[in-house]
């Protein structure tokens, strides 16, 4: 298949991303995608019922055995708060209120970030910006791992220990690669965040905090949710950046799955992605792309020639400021 980027080094690109010329022939094609574009009305209460949700779970499980709350943590709590995060992906692009009322979806990120249990939404609108201006850039994507993980996770149980630690690679790789001064938001975010954490701990003790806190790292580490953190952007396919997955784990995932249509247009909700296929499928049908997250977990651990290497990489011509 031609497949690459196992070990040794990143592959290095010298053009730019796809996605920007993708789109600007896509909306020459088809303008009424631009209709797309804009707040989803129903995310806000989709949102809350899983906050709720979660609240409701810390009181359940208050009484229950260690092992009870380990449990439940990986098998229901920690896919309500994966499926939290990738709302607080989509709230980043200001699709729960819109561009005009963007400090609205910096709050109501933070709501969503309750059952998570540690602040992070803040952080990861500051980040993702660049993410999807410098997509694989050298030193502004946080998304690419370091050379330290590339060189290190090269054999299968080593790739295993790196997909169960990737909720602290991904915590601690933007201080390392490129740091940023601590805003406003962080600060509310976290007085928000451990504020109610505290309330919860009083209420009910510790064994919520650590059902919520378990579920969220345990489920954005080894989990089937979580292969979409390898679909998105690992390749696969020499030369190919960014890979969609169309099955039923969109469902609950905001649809993520639709990766290069969202990266294509960033500003269409999740919910809306779908549509964007259906338009334009004759840009989408035929590119590479994934049909199951685990699959793509299996073979990131078992096949060599791919592994945390396995990402393009390109330098962008400007200043970094923070």
């Amino acid at each position: 298949m031609g497949k690459k980027g196992g070990r040794g080094d990143f592959e290095w690109v010298y053009n730019e991303q796809p996605h920007t010329s993708r789109r600007k022939e896509i909306l020459a094609k088809y303008p009424e995608i631009k209709s797309l574009m804009g707040p989803d009305p129903q995310l806000k209460w989709v949102v809350s019922g899983m906050v709720l949700t979660q609240l409701l779970a810390c009181y359940l499980v208050h009484d229950l055995s260690w092992k009870w709350i380990f449990f439940w943590a990986y098998a229901f709590g920690g896919c309500i708060n994966h499926s939290l995060t990738l709302a607080i992906h989509d709230i980043s692009h200001n699709v729960a209120f819109g561009n005009k009322l963007a400090k609205w979806n910096r709050w109501f990120a933070m709501w969503a970030n309750l059952p998570i249990g540690v602040p992070y939404s803040a952080s990861f609108k500051k980040y993702h910006i660049d993410h999807h201006r410098y997509l694989g850039g050298d030193q502004l994507d946080v998304d690419i791992p370091t050379d330290i993980e590339g060189w290190f996770f090269c054999t299968p149980a080593r790739k295993v220990v790196w997909l169960f630690l990737q909720p602290l690679f991904y915590a601690l790789r933007p201080l390392l690669v490129n740091p940023k001064p601590l805003g406003q938001l962080e600060i509310l975010n976290a007085t928000v965040q451990f504020t109610v954490d505290f309330i919860i701990y009083y209420l009910w003790g510790v064994k919520p905090i650590v059902y919520l806190i378990a579920g969220s790292v345990l489920c954005m580490g080894l989990h089937p949710i979580s292969g979409h953190f390898i679909a998105e952007h690992y390749m696969f396919l020499k030369g190919h950046e960014t890979y969609s997955y169309y099955g039923p784990l969109n469902m609950i995932t905001f649809n993520v799955g639709y990766h290069m249509e969202h990266h294509d247009f960033p500003s269409i909700p999740g919910s809306k992605l779908p549509q964007v296929k259906k338009i334009a499928a004759e840009y989408y049908d035929f590119l590479p792309q994934h049909t199951s997250w685990i699959r793509v977990l299996w073979d990131f651990v078992f096949d060599d020639s791919i592994g945390p290497y396995a990402r393009i990489k390109r330098q962008y011509k400007i200043n970094k400021q923070g």
